[in-house]
């Protein structure tokens, strides 16, 4: 998870399918990342499971199966996108954005409180619409992406595990 906090996004872990489902309820969430086998239900009825539930959320399955006939069945689940284990990171993370890009879910970094616009990629301030002059060290005392409630949030290890994303 701290591949996710370190890329600007928040993930939340759950044991099991039961877990996940419950955090399903509480917390709206923007992406699902799975493993196939997983106690209780395998991955393919939780996908089914979720589908029924909710039909946008990105679903990724990261899973040791790499036989097509898994592959088949997973995107037959309703699942958006498979990889193997031992997954590539920055694969992962492509793949993630994109998933969040055709979902319609910006990952921005860019707050916005009342007349205060922070965007942390330009590492620049405004109030009021007029740029406030900020060193960089003065910049990076604001809170950390990873710590703060205003950044994206996602997820990189299963099973399964669901990602909150929150336009910043």
């Amino acid at each position: 998870m701290r591949f996710c906090a370190k890329n600007g996004f928040e993930a939340r872990g759950c044991p099991g399918a039961a877990e996940a489902y419950d955090a399903m309820y509480e917390t709206r969430f923007d992406l699902i990342l799975s493993d196939i086998m997983m106690p209780e239900i395998d991955g393919f009825e939780f996908a089914r499971t979720v589908r029924e539930l909710n039909t946008d959320i990105p679903i990724l399955f990261l899973t040791a199966r790499d036989d097509f006939a898994s592959k088949q069945r997973g995107f037959r689940a309703g699942v958006d996108d498979y990889m193997v284990k031992p997954a590539d990171l920055d694969e992962l993370l492509l793949r993630v954005e994109a998933l969040l890009r055709r979902a319609k879910i910006a990952h921005s970094r860019r707050l916005e409180v009342g007349s205060l616009v922070l965007d942390a990629d330009e590492r620049t301030a405004y109030v009021n619409g007029e740029e406030v002059p900020l060193t960089v060290r003065v910049f990076n005392l604001r809170p950390s992406p990873a710590a703060s409630s205003w950044t994206s949030s996602g997820t990189e290890t299963a099973p399964p595990a669901l990602a909150r994303w929150t336009s910043t």
